[in-house]
């Protein structure tokens, strides 16, 4: 599995969208600096995504997220690939007997697929929207976690490792 954090709120990140040849759309805009956390671990090869939203990035969080996977495949041993924050190599982290931690390279994001989640989240949820209330933005976090967990066939297409399945 791949894992990563993902930064949520309300401030603004307007994208292009569509709209009738010769108008111009409205974007809404704010500058609310309030912010969630979602923490995911995916398996390409076969889809399965575990997400938590937690209210900030540190080693206790992460010691809970870490704790809810091995929860989540119990019989399962966990090959976890995650970057080198320093929340990730705390000597205070509690790794589950089942998860076995490696590090990603340095300053290379783009070896994790769990980035292409947080890509299709801010695109599909997120995009030119305003939240009235951080409680709301943990709604549509939760809504669009939830979708993608239970379908496994978009997560595989999404992290990148679904061409593998072909060959077999």
């Amino acid at each position: 599995m791949f894992q990563d954090e993902g930064r949520f709120g309300r401030i603004c990140d307007p994208r292009n969208c569509w709209a009738p040849e010769g108008e111009r759309p409205d974007a809404p805009m704010q500058f609310v600096r309030e912010y969630t956390y979602a923490f995911a671990a995916v398996s390409p090869l076969d889809g399965t995504l575990d997400s938590l939203i937690l209210p900030e990035v540190n080693t206790r969080t992460m010691s809970l997220f870490l704790s809810e996977v091995s929860s989540r495949h119990p019989g399962d041993f966990i090959l976890m690939f995650m970057d080198r924050a320093g929340w990730h190599r705390s000597g205070a982290l509690s790794v589950p007997e089942n998860i076995n931690l490696e590090w990603l390279p340095p300053y290379s994001p783009q070896c994790n697929p769990v980035e292409h989640i947080w890509d299709e989240i801010r695109e599909k949820w997120f995009a030119n929207r305003v939240f009235k209330s951080l409680d709301f933005v943990e709604s549509v976090l939760c809504n669009a976690l939830r979708s993608l967990e239970n379908n496994t066939s978009i997560v595989a297409g999404l992290t990148g490792f679904d061409w593998i399945l072909s060959l077999l």
